[in-house]
């Protein structure tokens, strides 16, 4: 019985949260119900027995990802009135995209269902980790049957970083970068002690 009126107290707390989330008119209040989202759903991961989960979804999404939104939207000062300009003008479209997306998803979970045979595929490769904790057989599966999704995964993710290196250190005139092969090639007369008398300074 506490375990149920816990989960259903994250879960409502997450669902409210989440509509807080697109409907917070200030991006800053949006970015804290984001935070309060996750640690909701950490709360969920921990009633379903997986901790590393959670853990994970607190360290990395609320302790960095999250941070990072807060700081850049604190940073960047959006001007509310001015990014609401032309909305109305971009209504039609994107109600007709919403729409199109929508009739989809209902067309997708109308046919939804599962194999008979699906339990026992999700039961079977777990057999040999029975003896693990969760964050043992998480590990083994991540890395042995998983390892080349993994490491596709990991490749993405450095293409992404290296994409966004290449866009943020792309030439603009008028602005001067910093040449470090110059600045090491520079001999060691560029500077130069000279004894100055006393009274004799400018």
């Amino acid at each position: 019985m506490i375990e149920t009126f816990i989960f259903y107290m994250y879960a409502t707390i997450l669902v409210a949260s989440a509509v807080m989330v697109i409907s917070a008119r200030n991006p800053v209040h949006s970015v804290l119900f984001l935070i309060l989202c996750f640690f909701n759903a950490a709360g969920l991961f921990v009633l379903l027995g997986a901790e590393f989960l959670a853990m994970v979804l607190v360290v990395v999404y609320v302790g960095a990802v999250a941070v990072l939104f807060l700081f850049v939207v604190m940073m960047l000062d959006i001007n509310l009135a001015r990014a609401r300009e032309g909305m109305m003008a971009y209504l039609p479209t994107g109600a007709v995209v919403g729409l199109v997306l929508l009739a989809e998803l209902v067309v997708v979970f109308s046919n939804w269902g599962f194999a008979p045979h699906i339990a026992a595929e999700v039961q079977a490769p777990m057999a040999a980790y029975a003896h693990l904790t969760n964050t043992d057989a998480l590990g083994h599966l991540l890395y042995t049957r998983y390892v080349y999704l993994f490491q596709i995964s990991g490749l993405l993710l450095l293409v992404a970083m290296v994409g966004t290196i290449l866009l943020t250190l792309r030439r603009r005139p008028g602005v001067r970068k910093q040449t470090i092969a110059d600045q090491v090639a520079r001999s060691s007369r560029s500077v130069e002690v000279r004894k100055v008398p006393t009274g004799g300074g400018v």
